[in-house]
């Protein structure tokens, strides 16, 4: 296997990972919750979620022939929560943007990440622009599960490998024959 498709391979992962991780932090809160801030210079999950989904769409549609950054986003928005505004519609714009990341990243050919892209009128290599999206999305899933963590409490369910088990882990992974 080249290094480029590697490449590839294990950033589809990385971001599925991500993905998977916001998606069972967030089915760990209620409805309130989701819409709710630590303070008034603080993101809700909701905002995060908008935020992230509009940054997707932009970034992935039409990833290698158009500007990541689309005329019609309007990324100052992301961050307002109107009272109409939905979970589920919330929900929907997030599955759309992963829908794209997931649709572009899975008919990038090896000899596409030689190709520079432009975010911003700035120029990446499709190699820059996807790490780019990932240690974005990284730093905001991040947020969601803290969000989420707290908001959950008592009642949540670990997303990793629980407190104190790690030793148990290891000996389980370090048991697995090796391939």
């Amino acid at each position: 296997m080249s290094i480029e498709t590697e490449y590839l391979q294990s950033a589809i992962k990385a971001f599925s990972t991500y993905k998977d991780l916001a998606d069972r932090a967030m089915a760990q809160v209620t409805d309130e919750q989701f819409f709710m801030s630590l303070d008034a210079e603080s993101n809700s999950i909701a905002v995060i979620v908008k935020h992230v989904a509009g940054n997707l769409r932009s970034r992935w549609t039409d990833f290698l022939t158009s500007d990541g950054e689309k005329a019609n986003r309007d990324r100052d928005a992301e961050f307002e929560i109107t009272d109409s505004t939905t979970r589920a519609e919330l929900q929907d714009a997030w599955d759309y943007g992963w829908k794209r990341a997931f649709e572009t990243l899975n008919a990038l050919t090896a000899e596409d990440l030689e190709k520079t892209v432009y975010i911003r009128a700035e120029p990446h290599s499709v190699v820059k622009a996807i790490t780019r999206q990932l240690t974005h999305g990284a730093y905001h899933v991040g947020q969601i599960v803290f969000l989420a963590k707290h908001f959950a409490s008592g009642t949540w369910q670990t997303l990793t490998i629980p407190r104190r088990a790690s030793q148990a882990f290891n000996a389980e992974m370090f048991a697995q024959k090796r391939v």
